[in-house]
């Protein structure tokens, strides 16, 4: 009776240890949904294309106002339109498909280190992925990493059960084989990053030559089932676009599949035109992007050596296809930061099996304290400034984005969050500090999402200015916009016109004054500074403030007397 009753508290303790960890991961990643606008850069983007998506019917190809957007693949963009489909909302719609691939990136990283070692491990896997902060922040935010992150994650899932020989006695799985492969498909036609997993292969059957215990079977003949399904799932996609670009017959749709098939892909890779940085420039982000599981680092890479010695290929391959892809990213000379994200699930699957034992160490727990306790005071020292004084990192931020009616509020919440991390750090102490980090974490992420997410959104997403232009030039006047971004067409209260987004400045607010005259009292033009024409008559016009770091203004028709009809625009100086 006394085993029985053991077995049973010891499966009540498994069951709470799971459910807290998936209780935390949905808090901490779900925490502010559907109570902001996007943001940009790339937000306002994905949202404005599947808004359109949705209302011209045309989910084919993309576009970003009148012209083609042929810089990404439209998953992504399918599945916020379909969440839009189901819902109804965009504050919702815009931000489930990154929560909800987040969450699948969890899954994969705890089931996988559940079952190459216990479910222990697997827990330990996923709270070192849910709170390194590079993964937390662009979870929680509607760009394409997240998502293919996901089917990264889940390709290497895939493979690793495969290669490994996972739950099937050291026999091959097929099914996971072309999971794996099917997943590096979706992944591509979702960013072309996405066949990156396969660099899985590299290792594996170095591995396998090697005497290692890991098998690809390459030679049988199911192995070529894991192409199959790589090309199936790309041309998911693929084979309608082709079909309907040819069957358009136009020069613009032609340009597209050139531009989203080989410069957006082989040329930008070998060719970078932005974010130029050096070579060494993901080993200066993974150090401050990651952490705070790679401080577990100095500890965790002589114990990876010992059981690399004992060619354990649970490490091998992880930290081998990590490094992989450290190199692929590192040759181009255009690098992001968040390039690098996909290597992260890996890093926290490898390091998993290592953190019971590491953080028994004083060193380990010390380092877990002193990370806390610098976030901590940093937010509350930057709060109190902010509230009891003028700091010049305040006067900067709320002059760029035009936040002086919530700088307190927002000053407030950082005091909140900077005192709950203090909090934290007196009740666990240095014996429990990864409780008492992974509890000022989790309050930094829920603060942030359901108090600061709103205070900026006004000014980070353009509701703000959109709201006050529509109400300044009244509900019957038309709208034009020129040098305008993603968010302003996005938030617009109308229909609106525009004169192209990748249309040079100039040619904008000629096309602009020219659609201005045509009725001039009941026109209005949205310019962006740097855009206006020198023959603009000033006194007529209203500025509305800065927004995303812009200056904004409003040019009713007859402030435009003094510029001659078909007379080329000219930048003001």
């Amino acid at each position: 009776m006394q085993t029985i009753e053991y077995g049973r508290r010891y499966q009540a303790i498994r069951r709470n240890d799971t459910l807290l960890f998936w209780a935390l991961a949905a808090l901490v990643l779900g925490a502010g949904l559907g109570l902001r606008d996007p943001w940009p850069a790339d937000e306002p983007r994905f949202a404005l294309v599947a808004k359109q998506m949705i209302e011209s019917g045309d989910w084919l190809f993309p576009h970003r106002g009148q012209q083609l957007y042929s810089d990404k693949p439209p998953l992504f963009m399918w599945l916020q339109a379909l969440a839009y489909s189901v819902f109804g909302n965009w504050r919702v719609a815009f931000l489930l498909p990154s929560f909800l691939a987040a969450m699948g990136t969890l899954w994969c990283v705890v089931d996988l280190g559940r079952r190459l070692w216990t479910r222990r491990v697997g827990l330990y896997a996923g709270y070192a992925l849910l709170f390194a902060m590079q993964f937390t922040w662009q979870s929680k935010k509607a760009q394409i990493d997240p998502m293919v992150v996901f089917w990264i994650t889940l390709a290497n899932y895939g493979l690793l059960r495969h290669l490994l020989g996972v739950a099937r006695e050291r026999k091959p799985d097929w099914p996971m084989w072309m999971l794996g492969w099917a997943a590096a498909g979706l992944g591509t036609i979702t960013k072309g990053v996405g066949a990156i997993a396969l660099l899985m292969l590299i290792p594996a059957g170095i591995a396998s030559l090697r005497g290692w215990p890991v098998r690809v079977h390459a030679a049988r003949a199911k192995f070529w089932l894991g192409p199959l399904a790589f090309v199936a799932a790309a041309c998911v996609w693929l084979i309608p676009m082709l079909i309907a670009a040819v069957g358009r017959q136009s020069p613009d749709y032609v340009a597209y599949v050139n531009d989203i098939l080989l410069r957006q892909t082989a040329k930008r890779y070998g060719a970078s035109w932005d974010h130029g940085q050096p070579v060494w420039y993901f080993l200066e982000v993974m150090p401050t992007m990651w952490l705070p599981t790679v401080l577990a680092l100095p500890w965790a890479i002589p114990a990876w050596w010992r059981r690399l010695r004992r060619r354990d290929p649970r490490y091998l391959l992880p930290l081998a296809w990590w490094g992989l892809v450290l190199i692929f990213f590192s040759i181009p000379n255009g690098k992001r930061d968040m390039y690098i994200l996909p290597a992260l699930p890996m890093l926290a699957l490898a390091l998993a099996p290592l953190l019971p034992g590491l953080l028994r160490r004083r060193g380990v727990q010390w380092t877990a304290f002193g990370f806390s306790a610098a976030l901590s005071l940093a937010l509350l020292g930057g709060g109190l400034a902010m509230w009891f004084g003028d700091p010049g990192f305040e006067r900067r931020f709320v002059a760029e984005r035009s936040l002086e009616d919530v700088s307190q509020a927002l000053a407030a919440s950082i005091i909140v969050v900077g005192s709950w991390g203090v909090a934290c750090l007196l009740w666990t102490r240095r014996k429990r500090a990864v409780a008492g980090m992974v509890a000022t974490l989790t309050g930094l992420w829920v603060v942030f999402g359901l108090l600061m997410a709103p205070l900026l959104n006004d000014s980070s997403s353009g509701r703000g200015l959109m709201t006050e232009v529509g109400r300044r030039i009244g509900a019957d006047a038309e709208l034009g916009l020129v040098a305008w971004r993603e968010q302003n067409l996005l938030m617009a209260d109308r229909k609106v016109a525009e004169f192209g987004f990748k249309t040079k400045f100039p040619e904008q607010m000629q096309h602009g004054l020219q659609w201005l005259r045509e009725s001039p009292q009941n026109r209005w033009l949205l310019v962006q500074d740097v855009a206006l024409d020198a023959c603009i008559d000033t006194t007529q016009t209203q500025h509305m403030g800065h927004a995303n770091r812009r200056g904004w203004t409003l040019v009713p028709g007859r402030a435009i007397a003094r510029c001659g009809a078909g007379e080329g625009a000219r930048p003001a100086r």
